[in-house]
């Protein structure tokens, strides 16, 4: 039985159509090598149940999650880069957003400051802004925001009911374009780069993730220019698993966010 395949991470409805030509490209590159691949993307409320099906063909992860749940138990197959960030291929980071004219001259005036995140599991939008926090001094946070994306945060942030946030850098392009709430907010800082979201593949398919990779690389250098422009993707890195290992260090969360249930 073919496994199921997903692009979620970065599938916003207005680019909907742009990922689905990725995949279908990508799935013409995987017949081509004797590979069989469903028809259309799977988009489901719950990516992570997909993530941990042995089955899984294809599908988008965060690097948190990735280095502290999955590492061992699916196949790393390679992280797209996108190249409009100005971060190195395959490797992207977190903006720092908040109001226009409300934004701190730097990461150390956040202390009194209401954060949006978009889920504790996120390396971007939780993981990183935590660890800065933390160098930073910050014993504690105001209560902070989940909000459950990071669109969400930064509408959240627009509409005061947080007053900064931590945005996936890729994300962070695609609100410049697709979502009004962007045009009110500023960035601020930034937090180090990390590599950024992995592919995968199910443990049942890890002999297959070479040529898995071999697809998707064939297929993002066959998209067309648009689509590519569309999407931010410029090519894929061979990441190897020991290069997310740095992610899995403990976040300090319960430091800035003594509050986080």
């Amino acid at each position: 039985m073919t496994g199921a395949v997903s692009l979620p991470m970065y599938d916003w409805p207005e680019v909907r159509e742009a990922t689905d030509r990725l995949w279908v490209t990508i799935q013409r590159e995987l017949t081509e090598r004797g590979i069989d691949a469903p028809e259309s993307l799977l988009r489901c409320a719950d990516p992570e149940a997909l993530w941990t099906d042995p089955a899984l063909l294809l599908s988008q992860t965060c690097g948190y999650p990735y280095a502290t749940m999955l590492a061992g138990k699916v196949a790393l197959i390679g992280t797209p880069a996108h190249a409009v960030t100005g971060a190195a291929p395959g490797r992207y980071f977190s903006v720092l957003v908040a109001r226009k004219g409300e934004a701190p001259r730097d990461a150390g005036k956040l202390g009194e400051r209401r954060f949006a995140y978009n889920m504790a599991q996120s390396q971007s939008g939780f993981a990183a802004p935590a660890r800065l926090l933390a160098a930073t001094g910050h014993a504690s946070l105001p209560e902070p925001l989940e909000t459950g994306a990071h669109r969400a945060s930064i509408c959240a942030v627009a509409e005061a009911r947080a007053d900064w946030a931590a945005i996936d850098a890729v994300t962070w392009e695609l609100a410049k374009r697709h979502e009004p709430a962007a045009s009110d907010l500023v960035v601020f800082a930034t937090t180090p780069q990390t590599p950024a979201l992995p592919l995968i593949t199910g443990s049942r398919n890890s002999e297959k993730a070479g040529a898995i990779a071999d697809a998707v690389e064939a297929a993002i250098a066959a998209l067309e220019t648009e689509v590519r422009n569309t999407l931010f993707i410029t090519g894929l890195t061979r990441f190897r698993p020991a290069d997310y290992a740095p992610l899995s260090a403990p976040v300090p969360a319960r430091q800035a966010f003594p509050n986080l249930a």
